[in-house]
């Protein structure tokens, strides 16, 4: 069958893809989507493989990467665009259950300030965070110390029950993001940005605001942690010796470059 050739004027595009025109002239400019044809008067015309490039640059937004980061990630020789698919599908997914969860405790929540008929109130908090249990608690200042665990309860303590939860679905799209790149060098640009989301949603839990606080040293004992401790990288319980040395070795490169 004769191929056939696309070629969408940048309206057509902007329509299509729910985007603003202007959108597409910024992505242009930063060469994050170039068009694949510029007329001799000036008409931007995109192709197949602009289609396609235009679609993860959505789908890497929507996971609220950065246009930079994007561009970075996409530009890279090494892009497979397939397992960028399987990707975005289990981010998706993932947040697509927190977000069904949040529905349900919003239409509760809803349903009882209108007739009064909730009869227990920790329904309110279905899907969210609770408190961990004493001896979880003692194992971690055991590890990190009381001063460390008694600053990140009370950094946690302080915020939103919302926030907590949304760090908390952010750590699972991270993990799962991480477990589809086990296979990919843990020194490579896309592992490391993941790293950088693990990072960040770590220091959260930790209640470290303080941008000149790395805590390099601390990061490189959670990377201990991976290989040493089966609970850090098991799925549904079953241990996971490649991912905790994935975990080890890109956790321990980050901390080394990155945190200094």
């Amino acid at each position: 069958m004769e191929k056939v050739n696309i070629n969408y004027a940048v309206k057509k595009l902007a329509k299509l893809a729910g985007v603003s025109v202007r959108t597409l002239h910024v992505y242009d400019k930063l060469g994050l989507l170039k068009p694949s044809v510029r007329t001799t008067a000036r008409y931007r015309l995109y192709g197949e493989k602009e289609l396609l490039r235009l679609q993860q640059i959505l789908f890497y937004k929507e996971l609220d990467f950065a246009l930079k980061d994007i561009k970075s990630i996409l530009d890279d020789p090494a892009f497979d665009l397939i397992k960028a698919l399987e990707s975005h599908k289990a981010a998706l997914k993932s947040r697509k259950q927190r977000l069904d969860t949040l529905l349900k405790t919003i239409n509760k929540t809803v349903d009882h300030l209108k007739n009064k008929n909730m009869q227990n109130f920790e329904e309110l908090y279905e899907g969210m965070p609770r408190e961990q249990a004493q001896a979880y608690r003692k194992e971690a200042v055991d590890k990190w110390g009381e001063a460390t665990v008694a600053r990140s309860e009370k950094a946690l303590l302080e915020l939103p029950k919302m926030d907590i939860e949304h760090l908390k679905a952010d750590q699972k799209d991270i993990t799962a993001q991480l477990r589809l790149l086990v296979g990919e060098d843990p020194q490579s640009d896309v592992v490391q940005l993941q790293i950088a989301r693990h990072y960040a949603n770590i220091r959260s839990f930790w209640g470290i605001s303080d941008p000149t606080d790395l805590e390099a040293k601390q990061y490189k004992g959670l990377a201990e942690l991976y290989v040493t401790d089966e609970r850090y990288t098991s799925a549904d319980g079953t241990p996971d010796p490649a991912f905790a040395r994935f975990m080890h070795k890109a956790m321990c490169y980050f901390a080394d470059h990155k945190l200094k």
